[in-house]
């Protein structure tokens, strides 16, 4: 039975994360050090080459397949966008510190949602949507090596909830550039909603 590969790639770096700073929905650029990184990723890791990319509408993104992939179509999925923080964009833990509704949300991000933006259980179940939906695409469309340049929040969420092996989200941490490969069987697929994460991306070095 045909399988497929989704390649979950984290976009390059920006400033504002760097220095603290909730970036979620807020639309900034890669810094100048995120473009170097990512093109020295590939020229000396190397990435897959998916037959279709898709990415999140926000301009990190963007800009990352551009640098990733040049001269590839990019097929943006709106629900593969980071988590909205809401009031809270653009500003540090040490700014919000003396924000009661602050440490309610540290507490249980799940039901709580920073004042304006979206709790932890809306992102998972906007994330659920868009790769449920990703899956129905690549299998209708036959396509067997995709690519999906989204957020690091993105991808721990999908990898916690369809991945095995099984584990919870912060174990799915990954760098700027980087990310996960993930596998695909319909037979699993239908019967349990998995997929199997079987390489990183780059790809692990081969042992010779």
């Amino acid at each position: 039975m045909q399988s497929y590969v989704i390649n979950l790639i984290r976009h390059g770096a920006v400033d504002e994360t760097l220095k603290g700073k909730y970036i979620g929905t807020t639309n900034v650029g890669l810094s100048k050090k995120g473009r170097e990184d990512l093109v020295t990723i590939k020229e000396t890791l190397g990435y897959p080459q998916p037959q279709k990319l898709f990415s999140s509408p926000l301009l990190r993104c963007t800009e990352s397949c551009e640098l990733i992939f040049p001269g590839m179509e990019i097929n943006m999925i709106s629900n593969f966008s980071e988590c909205d923080f809401g009031e809270w964009e653009g500003k540090s833990a040490a700014e919000l510190a003396g924000d009661p509704r602050f440490g309610q949300w540290l507490q249980n991000s799940d039901k709580t949602p920073p004042p304006g933006g979206e709790s932890g259980k809306a992102f998972a179940a906007r994330i659920m949507r868009g790769f449920e939906n990703l899956v129905k695409t690549v299998s209708s469309q036959g396509i067997t090596n995709a690519a999906v340049v989204t957020h690091g929040g993105v991808i721990m969420t999908i990898l916690a909830i369809y991945g095995i092996p099984q584990a919870p989200s912060y174990k799915w941490r990954m760098d700027n550039g980087y990310g996960f490969s993930v596998r695909v069987t319909p037979s699993l697929w239908m019967r349990d909603r998995i997929v199997e994460v079987f390489d990183t991306v780059p790809p692990r070095p081969k042992e010779s």
